[in-house]
């Protein structure tokens, strides 16, 4: 018999992503996919420079926090630590891609396709190239085309905000 875990995972908190330069990393989440910049942390102890950005309000908020190393010779090394990927919910998948690749956004091969879980995804390519420069910095990205009922609660949430 198995004992009762005592505590929930409610949904995303907030995910980091570390890269030698945070402008470039700003270029893609700030610039094309659209996040608010909501404060700054710097500390020499942590060897960070950061921007906190945000998707989304009130209980559907979750922080992104895009970081840069002061020293890139010291430790922790914010911008060498790795992440397999950071998934996003999108509106409308097609006028995404279409948009963003108009932007010089890279995405990986594949195109739109069926996920593991159903729903129709893509990827942004990990590193720029000299005809898509925007890429994820190291950090490769799916988009996700959310289902009506997240797209509906969204929206409720967007409207009594």
């Amino acid at each position: 018999m198995s004992t009762a875990r005592p505590f929930k995972v409610l949904g995303i908190q907030q995910i980091a992503i570390g890269g030698p330069d945070k402008t470039r990393l700003q270029k893609l989440w700030v610039d094309m996919l659209g996040l608010e910049v909501t404060g700054t942390f710097r500390s020499e102890r942590e060897n960070v420079d950061e921007d906190i950005c945000a998707i989304g309000s009130g209980p559907f908020k979750v922080e992104v926090d895009l970081m840069q190393p002061l020293d890139p010779d010291k430790k922790p090394a914010v911008h060498t630590t790795p992440l397999n990927h950071v998934g996003l919910w999108i509106d409308d998948l097609p006028k995404a891609v279409e948009w963003l690749t108009g932007q010089g956004v890279r995405f990986a091969p594949g195109g739109i396709r069926k996920g593991a879980a159903g729903f129709d995804i893509c990827f942004l390519h990990p590193k720029g190239n000299d005809e898509f420069p925007i890429a994820g910095e190291g950090v490769l990205i799916e988009m996700v085309q959310a289902p009506p009922e997240v797209v509906k609660a969204f929206a409720a949430l967007a409207a009594s905000a």
